[in-house]
């Protein structure tokens, strides 16, 4: 624990030019005092740790010292292509490996560069969540992600519809989607790929056996594919209706974009009113409901009936509220 303290230290004063004892006690996490008795550690060790007196004073590596002890090992060099989402790092149980790659890199660089990582972080920030919810942390998570990144088999139990089920995965990739996490693995019993959400697993248990990746395996693709997927196996109905050029412009916006786009393209030309029919496929009628009821008085719902009537409820109640 102290030995990797000592290194990070020196990477830090490798990449600055000093650092106050408060500064390296924030970085480091320890108190002030610590890094007193860590400096006079280095400096017996013989790493040449100068510290300037004074309210200007702090830490700084004297005659050019530089440490080779920069290369990235490997789980810190993954971690690092992952910087920009600090976020799932942390969920990942992956944020020391990324901080101590990002050290190593800004104490390889020149000094001219060394800021590079810091203007970065102030141009670019994933903020992966949904609005309005409230991001989990799967407990589970980190077991899978240790798994991931070692290619371990792992007996993962999970909640399905019939209860239950436990299966032996290859877990080949992690997708965080809208703040939620999922995982993309093998079924080791018939070699078939799956996807799984996370938070649904009971149990994750890791195995002695590691898996022979497919190479071939492209998991943004496969993400992708399957994604597309799902939107379309869960639109089982469909509904006509009638759009305005303001409906039309923002329909991809309140239901399935995919289906939006296709539907669109297949309506005809625009009647009179300069407003297009045409067919499109919903998950449901409750749902379909609530998201055409977004754009107001930009649709017109044509069929079926049943959920004509109820947007004619539904403005006959707006009356009420608003007068005639």
């Amino acid at each position: 624990m102290r030995a990797a303290r000592l290194i990070k230290m020196v990477l830090l004063l490798q990449s600055r030019a000093s650092m106050t004892a408060a500064e390296l006690a924030r970085e480091l996490e320890v108190s002030e005092r610590t890094v007193t008795r860590d400096a006079q550690a280095l400096s017996e060790a013989g790493v040449p740790v100068y510290a300037d007196r004074g309210r200007a004073g702090g830490y700084r590596l004297v005659g050019g010292y530089r440490t080779r002890l920069t290369g990235l090992a490997r789980g810190e060099a993954e971690a690092l292509f992952l910087s920009g989402v600090p976020g799932a790092l942390r969920e990942m149980g992956l944020e020391d490996a990324a901080s101590a790659a990002r050290l190593k890199v800004s104490a390889a660089l020149l000094p001219s560069l060394r800021d590079a990582s810091r203007t970065a972080a102030q141009r670019f920030h994933l903020d992966a969540p949904n609005w309005f919810t409230e991001p989990t942390s799967p407990d589970l998570l980190p077991g899978v992600a240790d798994a991931v990144w070692d290619d371990r088999r792992v007996t993962a139990r999970y909640r399905g519809r019939d209860g239950g089920v436990e299966r032996v995965l290859e877990p080949y990739g992690l997708v965080l989607k809208a703040g939620v996490w999922y995982v993309c693995a093998r079924v080791a019993e018939n070699g078939s790929y799956r996807v799984y959400r996370v938070d649904r697993f009971t149990a994750v248990e890791p195995g002695g056996e590691r898996f022979a990746r497919d190479e071939e395996f492209d998991l943004p693709a496969f993400w992708e594919e399957r994604a597309a997927q799902f939107a379309r196996s869960i639109l089982h109905a469909e509904v006509v209706v009638r759009l305005s050029p303001d409906g039309a412009r923002r329909l991809p916006y309140a239901v399935d974009p995919a289906a939006a786009r296709e539907a669109l393209s297949a309506a005809g030309t625009p009647d009179g009113d300069g407003w297009l029919t045409l067919t499109l496929p919903v998950e449901s009628e409750e749902v379909a409901h609530g998201q055409l009821a977004g754009l107001g008085p930009e649709v017109e719902v044509l069929a079926p009936e049943t959920l004509r009537a109820r947007f004619a409820g539904d403005a006959a109640r707006l009356a009420r509220l608003y007068g005639t």
